[in-house]
């Protein structure tokens, strides 16, 4: 592959993810309801991704989904703590419904509502700096990934799922997260053990990734949509932040 067909797809990917960038942090500055809108949008674009990978020309019922999802999310973090589980899983189903090996498509679905409900609950009971931290961590991940995995290359990460990761991209995203948890935990007292979760943060930023790679194998598509110029759809964007959010479930209370 020639250096310029290696780069080809930097300029529209860079462009979306400035916009996304600044609409995001926006969002997250304001908070409220700008912020609970975008969240609730996200996800109900990615429920109707994932229902079309799961059963492809379903667009209606995709559609109806992706709207339900993004109700859903909405008022998920105001609903009694004993009502989130039932309403969860009332999504997966309603989701998986008539989708034929519906495992992998329930597991993704409950991933993508639970995120939901983690950022906004983060938001709002831990504070603006620990979505930053999350977003960061992401990124950096992401981005490190992106240039030292093209810079270096090497043995992939995953083949058979992932056949673009190598190990040189997944280590530099490890290292550029833990950059980030070591500058959040001197400004905010967290401690140092910030820099591993982090780093684990990363890493189930990267299986997220590497998950929905495998889910667009299956259904024999590149991209889970063509919402996002040079992203694809909202899930081959968000699909990292998703499973960094499954580890953020666990921490959120000790911030």
């Amino acid at each position: 592959m020639s250096s310029a067909a290696k780069w080809a797809d930097l300029i529209p990917r860079a462009g979306s993810a400035i916009v996304m960038l600044v609409v995001g942090l926006a969002c997250v500055w304001f908070g409220g309801l700008w912020y609970s809108a975008l969240i609730a949008f996200a996800v109900g674009c990615m429920i109707y991704e994932l229902r079309l990978l799961g059963k492809a020309r379903d667009h209606k019922v995709a559609v109806f989904l992706g709207g339900l999802a993004a109700v859903l999310t909405w008022f998920l973090p105001v609903l009694p703590n004993i009502a989130i589980l039932p309403v969860v899983a009332g999504m997966i189903a309603a989701t998986v419904g008539g989708v034929r090996k519906p495992f992998p498509i329930g597991v993704a679905a409950g991933a993508i509502i639970l995120a939901g409900f983690v950022l906004v609950s983060l938001r709002t009971d831990a504070g603006i700096v620990w979505v930053f931290w999350l977003l960061f961590v992401v990124i950096a991940s992401d981005v490190a990934g992106y240039f030292v995995g093209k810079t270096f290359g090497g043995p992939k990460f995953w083949p058979r799922l992932s056949p673009k990761k190598t190990w040189s991209g997944t280590a530099g995203g490890w290292v550029a997260a833990g950059v980030i948890g070591a500058l959040f935990a001197a400004t905010t007292g967290a401690g140092p053990v910030l820099i591993p979760i982090s780093a684990a943060m990363a890493f189930a930023a990267q299986l997220g990734d590497i998950g929905e790679s495998w889910l667009k194998r299956r259904a024999g598509v590149k991209d889970s949509s063509r919402l996002i110029p040079g992203h694809g759809g909202f899930m081959d964007r968000f699909d990292g932040l998703v499973g960094a959010c499954m580890i953020a479930l666990f921490v959120v209370g000790a911030l």
